[in-house]
């Protein structure tokens, strides 16, 4: 099967190609530039220096969140209208969940975090078992202090990724180390590899309808709820 993932839920933006498990072709780009500009370029660069005919492609594996409200939206529009396009299926992806395929290794506990703004992070906790990966706490909104006693419940070494800069450099429990860099931050091949390996082919023919796991609402609709209710007070 030839997947085509798009990774857009943190500031990479991301794109891959993957062939029955193998990552043939992986495009990440961190440089600030928006996803709205950089995305198809990147998809079209993808296809082009592999030779990829667009009629080739099986599945569209696409981030699904938590991570920019704006980015995701972006890769979810991209995604749905390529499959439209294409006739082919579509697949979303739990974000924390691809981040954890970045580090296929057993015996560790793995937390992905992104940024939840306000000091605050998008957290779950994953473990590889018998080549397989198991959830074991759900993604929730999290302080540091909250990110860090969900760990220390399973009493072994655990690795951090995602959004987790700001904890460098910071004193952390002896068993908890930050996970390399260059292993770090969401990748579309990781996306691509989860999908295959919850892939149905039923459901995944089903090419709008999806959407975003935001978990929370948006700042701007935060701040409309603020206004409304202060206009109403005013008002009184």
């Amino acid at each position: 099967m030839l997947t085509l993932a798009i990774e857009t839920a943190t500031k990479v933006c991301s794109a891959a190609l993957c062939r029955d498990g193998e990552i043939i072709a992986a495009y990440d780009v961190n440089t600030g530039m928006t996803h709205s500009e950089g995305l198809l370029p990147q998809l079209e660069q993808l296809l082009q220096r592999t030779g990829v005919q667009k009629n080739e492609i099986d599945l569209l594996a696409v981030s699904m969140g938590p991570g920019s409200f704006t980015g995701l939206r972006i890769g979810l529009a991209t995604a749905e209208a390529m499959a439209y396009s294409w006739q082919c299926c579509l697949h979303g992806v739990d974000t924390l969940e691809a981040l954890a395929y970045n580090i296929q290794l057993e015996g560790i506990v793995l937390s992905p975090v992104l940024d939840a703004q306000k000091g605050n992070y998008y957290q779950a906790l994953f473990q590889w078992q018998d080549g397989r990966l198991t959830k074991l706490a759900a993604t929730e909104v999290v302080s540091k202090e909250q990110l860090l006693e969900r760990i220390a419940v399973y009493g072994t070494l655990a690795l951090l990724l995602g959004e987790c800069s700001r904890l460098d450099g910071q004193e952390l429990p002896g068993w908890l180390r930050l996970a390399p860099q260059n292993l770090r931050m969401p990748k579309a091949s990781s996306v691509a590899l989860a999908a295959l390996d919850s892939f149905d082919a039923e459901a995944d023919r089903k090419i709008f309808g999806l959407e975003p796991y935001y978990i929370r609402r948006s700042e701007a609709e935060e701040l409309w709820e603020k206004r409304q209710k202060e206009l109403s007070a005013s008002e009184k």
